[in-house]
């Protein structure tokens, strides 16, 4: 198996509110597929996709009822530390909720996460043992 990620589905309670979010709040490309179902945003190599909550569980086989902690965190990584706290204030200008305002952190970067909308955790992070290549992803070491 190769080792790779091509697509993150969230499930989500209220579809139309999320698109908002990640289209106009936060100024992300909505691609044309989905056909109003499903909604795609191209993030350099990888897609985010938005599907109705209640669909993606019937699309799993499992039950749709469930809350708190998902158990997932969502990473948005920046090149230069002074983005973390500009992305973080661009996302709650949006509609997301602060959930952790950024501060220093144990592995030496900075960082804070915000919730969706919809509930689902996103850190927003400037690694300095992570720089970025120039397509744009992270050079891991």
């Amino acid at each position: 198996m190769e080792p790779r990620i091509h697509l993150i589905t969230l499930g989500v309670r209220d579809f139309a509110n999320a698109v908002r979010f990640y289209r106009d709040g936060l100024g992300w490309p909505l691609s044309a597929a989905g056909g109003g179902v499903v909604a795609f945003f191209r993030l350099g190599g990888l897609v985010l996709a938005l599907y109705p909550w209640d669909k993606l569980a019937e699309d799993a086989h499992v039950p749709a009822g469930g809350a708190g902690s998902r158990g997932v965190t969502l990473a948005h990584n920046v090149r230069q530390r002074e983005e973390v706290d500009r992305v973080l204030a661009l996302a709650v200008s949006a509609g997301a909720t602060l959930v952790k305002p950024a501060r220093e952190v144990f592995w030496g970067g900075y960082s804070g996460y915000f919730a969706d909308p919809q509930g689902h955790l996103w850190e927003v992070a400037w690694n300095p043992h992570f720089p970025f290549a120039p397509d744009g992803s992270l050079l891991l070491p």
